[in-house]
């Protein structure tokens, strides 16, 4: 072979990028962008610190997340200090003065730790969000599908439905269902939940923002039923659930995936909206709603009660709305982002997901 013949064959890329699938493309598309990746890291550890709650409440605060201390006096450098005056007063912030008790300091009604109460809290915020987030991406990818497939009476069904709930002020209902349910409990056919109980809110939240997932996925339901690929699946004998789970779910697989991340935080925002006005988490539960809606009453005496853990929610949406935009450029069909191969080799424009 000439040297000519020699130049005309591509070299071989390195780290096997040629025949990498499109999930790894994605995946180093989605490493190139530093912001998504430190965002990323961010949540991680937020992850993190709520996990470690009770090793911090056991080994170090030495105390649970509803233990009172309104009685207590704390010694700090030879001095007797009350953790809550006979005013109502808490004591403030301690950080590394009393080996770790009331980091925070300590609520204002009963002298609770508030840094015990912040990483619990958080559990609690992030289960809520998490576990909303998976009911509502489930439940609206099934009515996505049933209405893009079908189409008809199906679809005319769903799809009035969607638009209901889509119309309804959201915040008021979810603080009028919250606020009945807290008293007597909730009641679905022959599930009960009682009141209190966490899984009200997450109840209230998967309902009232599954519109907001089922109407664009509904869409692209519509317009992948129409590509030949579906066409020669039904041609082939497949049935509607084949079709649907089979051919059309695996290429909504990327939109899924984006919507689940921003999901979980528009959830936890709902969450806190409905714990702050009292419809929400209810007592001795804790999240950082509740949180902030206790710190309100001292906001101008102790503004760290309510500024941390509204901190906390902020900081926690923020990286998950980020992360959430990085996938959708990592995962868009028709990004252009391509890859910096040592070889020099760009990227091939059909490798996208």
């Amino acid at each position: 072979m000439n040297s000519t013949n020699r130049a005309a064959v591509p070299a071989e890329p390195e780290n096997g990028s040629a025949g990498s699938g499109p999930w790894l493309l994605a995946l180093r598309r989605f490493l190139r962008n530093r912001v998504a990746v430190a965002f990323l890291v961010l949540f991680f550890l937020i992850v993190a610190f709520v996990l470690a709650a009770p090793l911090w409440a056991d080994h170090v605060a030495h105390t649970g997340p509803n233990e009172t201390h309104t009685l207590q006096k704390l010694h700090v450098d030879g001095k007797v200090r009350e953790v809550v005056t006979p005013e109502g007063k808490p004591i403030g912030p301690q950080w590394f003065e009393a080996d770790g008790k009331f980091f925070l300091g300590a609520d204002s009604r009963l002298g609770r730790d508030e840094m015990v109460r912040l990483m619990y809290g958080g559990r609690t915020s992030l289960f809520i969000g998490f576990v909303s987030g998976f009911i509502t991406t489930f439940l609206a990818v099934v009515l996505a599908l049933l209405a893009g497939y079908y189409r008809g009476w199906v679809d005319a069904v769903i799809a009035r439905s969607l638009d209901v709930l889509w119309s309804l002020p959201v915040l008021l209902i979810g603080i009028a269902i919250g606020t009945a349910s807290a008293l007597g409990g909730l009641g679905i056919g022959p599930i009960f939940i009682p009141g209190g109980s966490i899984w009200i809110p997450i109840f209230i939240i998967s309902i009232f923002y599954t519109p907001y997932v089922a109407r664009p996925i509904r869409g692209e339901v519509l317009s992948l039923s129409e590509k030949e690929f579906v066409e020669s699946a039904v041609a082939q004998g497949a049935g509607p659930l084949r079709v649907m789970f089979g051919e059309l779910l695996p290429n909504l697989a990327s939109t899924i995936v984006v919507f689940f991340a921003l999901n979980i935080a528009n959830n936890m925002l709902f969450e806190a909206a409905l714990s702050f006005l009292g419809a929400g988490v209810q007592p001795p539960n804790s999240s950082w709603g509740t949180m902030i809606s206790i710190g309100e009453e001292l906001l101008t005496t102790q503004p760290l009660l309510a500024i941390i853990p509204g901190v906390m929610i902020m900081l926690t949406v923020l990286s998950l709305n980020i992360v959430g935009d990085g996938l959708r450029d990592a995962l868009d069909p028709r990004s252009k982002v391509r890859l910096e191969a040592k070889t020099g080799m760009a990227e091939p424009e059909g490798a996208s997901v």
